[in-house]
């Protein structure tokens, strides 16, 4: 039977020209600058990104940590999204390892922050408070269904924070799809933020890494960081050469994942009982709400027996991602298999 997993982008396996690429990478020792493949994706994704430099980690989670750690000292204040995926997703290693304190703004339905509610929460100099010297952003914004900020709006931010002395760090994960969704360049979304990383593992569809980027000093300190949280690899050109494939080959394919995208939530929407406004969907990420007598998880267990894989969030909400792997007729096969579940649910 086939199967169409909508689960997430992190489920999609590198081409036949990634695998080549792979196998045929140039390589050397990394730790010691030496992996020709590492140094020209990271040079790429810096020249995409509107800054100097890049560094190849093995995941977003590792990006986003050194970007707080390089950032930060240990007792210091991060500001964040309440929906962020730092906050949310990466087991509180900002806290445990970093010694930050997360300070939580609440996330409009955009995933934007309140411009004045973030000011609001900046600390003033004081001896009993701690030291805010982070903002964090978040583009595309997971938790807040896959919603794109403006580059006026990361510009006014950054403006902000930039005023109070406090760094911007971009957890860009799919900020390629923001930059396809608005029809401008990534580097127009990233270039006044301080670091940003994105995810070659996700709607890019290579299977391992995230680049890091900012000046060259930034990098320089954080590619220590790096080295001391253990993401210090040797000849990891191997996986490097197929986020290359990736950025040439892929990265033009977005848009088609977002027609995909909004083809299902129209699909959706005219389902009796369900929550999906077309409106709502601006990138690859479809999160959706079931009719009342429907359980989530149970609905997704029967939707599994028909071959569609999708993921319950909780309180009747389920999120669906579309990307490389997903055509036109698996999102149309997804939706007739879903019509049929909700008629055996209902007996």
């Amino acid at each position: 039977m086939k199967t169409i997993d909508m689960r997430s982008d992190t489920v999609t396996q590198p081409t036949e020209e990634m695998r080549r690429a792979m196998y045929e990478a140039e390589v050397g020792d990394d730790v010691y600058g030496e992996d020709p493949t590492i140094n020209r994706l990271e040079a790429r994704s810096a020249e995409l990104l509107g800054q100097e430099a890049g560094l190849f980690t093995p995941s977003g989670t590792m990006s986003n940590l050194i970007a707080v750690l390089t950032h930060t000292s240990p007792g210091d204040e991060v500001i964040l999204g309440s929906e962020a995926h730092i906050l949310w997703y990466e087991v509180g290693g900002a806290s445990k390892l970093g010694g930050a304190n997360l300070r939580t703004v609440p996330n409009e339905p955009d995933g934007s922050m309140d411009i004045a509610a973030i000011e609001a929460t900046i600390r003033g100099v004081d001896i009993h408070y701690p030291r805010t010297s982070l903002l964090g952003l978040e583009n595309t914004h997971n938790r807040c269904g896959g919603t794109v900020l403006t580059p006026e709006y990361t510009m006014a931010a950054c403006e902000l924070a930039h005023r109070y002395g406090l760094a911007v760090h971009l957890d860009g994960a799919r900020v390629f799809n923001a930059a396809a969704a608005l029809g401008v360049s990534a580097a127009g979304l990233t270039s006044d933020v301080d670091s940003v990383c994105y995810c070659l593992s996700k709607s890019l569809s290579a299977p391992v890494g995230s680049v890091l980027c900012g000046s060259s000093e930034f990098i320089e300190r954080a590619r220590k960081t790096r080295k001391m949280l253990g993401g210090g690899m040797r000849q990891a050109g191997v996986i490097a050469a197929a986020g290359l494939v990736a950025l040439d080959t892929v990265l033009p394919l977005l848009p088609q994942d977002h027609a995909n995208a909004k083809r299902l939530a129209v699909g959706l929407s005219e389902m009796p009982g369900f929550d999906c406004p077309p409106d709502s969907v601006q990138s690859n990420l479809v999160y959706f709400s079931l009719p009342a007598d429907i359980p989530d998880t149970a609905f997704a267990d029967r939707l599994n027996a028909r071959g569609v894989k999708i993921g319950p969030v909780g309180d009747g909400r389920v999120r669906a991602v579309t990307h490389r792997m997903i055509g036109t007729e698996d999102v149309d096969f997804a939706l007739d298999a879903i019509r049929e579940v909700v008629k055996e649910m209902r007996g």
